[in-house]
Parts: C-alpha cells; sequence; structure tokens
C-alpha cells in the first residue's frame, strides 16, 4: 500500500465530473492550478484523494491558516492508490496540535490487513513437515534420539 500525502498548496474543488477521485467533503468550491494538476495526476495514476472524502465540519477540514487569521484553506492532502482506498477510515486535521508550523496537523485512520506468507501457511497446514514419516520405526527412532539428545544438553 503506498500513500501519498503532503502541503500539495492545492485547492481542489468540488465539480461534479471529478467527484469519483475527489469526493464530496472538500472544503473549497473551486479548484485553484495546483488542484487541477492534483486531480490530473491523480486520475492518471489510478489514485484517489481521500482527504476530501470524508463529511466533516469546515473546522476538521482546514489544513492552513492566512496570516490575517480569517481565510482558512484545505491544501494539504492524502493520496492513496485506488485499490487501497478502502483502508482509509477517516481523514481530518488537528487543529490542537502544536507542531511549530502554520499547517494544522492531518490524521489518518488507516486498517491494514495482514496476511499470513506461503511459508507460514504451509507451516500451519502440515505441510512443512512431513509427520508420516514418523510410522517409520527407523525415523522415528532417529527422531527419538535426536531429541533425547537436544533436550540433554539443555
Amino acid at each position: 500500500m503506498k500513500i501519498l500525502l503532503g502541503d500539495f498548496n492545492a485547492k481542489v474543488g468540488t465539480g461534479n465530473i471529478f467527484k469519483p477521485t475527489v469526493g464530496n467533503g472538500s472544503l473549497h468550491q473551486d479548484s485553484n492550478d495546483n488542484g487541477i494538476r492534483i486531480v490530473n495526476f491523480v486520475t492518471s495514476k489510478n489514485l484517489v484523494v481521500k482527504s476530501t472524502m470524508f463529511p466533516h465540519r469546515n473546522i476538521h477540514k482546514y489544513t492552513w491558516n492566512f496570516p490575517d487569521g480569517k481565510t482558512h484553506n484545505q491544501i494539504d492532502h492524502i493520496l492513496i492508490d485506488r485499490r487501497w482506498h478502502s483502508n482509509i477510515l477517516d481523514v481530518q486535521s488537528f487543529r490542537g496540535a502544536d507542531c511549530d508550523t502554520d499547517h494544522y496537523l492531518v490524521v489518518i485512520k488507516v486498517r491494514e490487513r495482514l496476511a499470513l506468507s506461503k511459508q507460514a501457511a504451509q507451516c500451519f497446514d502440515g505441510e512443512r513437515f512431513n509427520v508420516r514419516k514418523l510410522n517409520e520405526l527407523e525415523v522415528r527412532k532417529q527422531y527419538q534420539i535426536e531429541i533425547t539428545n537436544s533436550f540433554a544438553a539443555l
């Protein structure tokens, strides 16, 4: 899973043509030049802008304040491959973090599904160890001797 996040200085609008890629949760109605570039990049690389997909109050959307203190922008974004986009559970800004910057912290909740490797799966299926060989008398005696020796060494 690859997640691309950063300060893109991109205001992504809520145009109907971009809804599958951008969603309905953007703070802005219109896109700026960087917003159009982000949307073009995202569509060309089969990505999704997840930071504009979730319905939050505006105070949880904006990631940067203009120095006048009145203008708020959502210019930091989270991009993820369309295949993995359902693993992103939530994205919102966290205004209480003291990070010594004029940007707010963007928090992302990710669900990761772990899978067993083939080697580990074989171990659990019994295919890695041939237990049937213990039915042979010589193999069983050799196994018992080796187990006894290993415990004796302890």
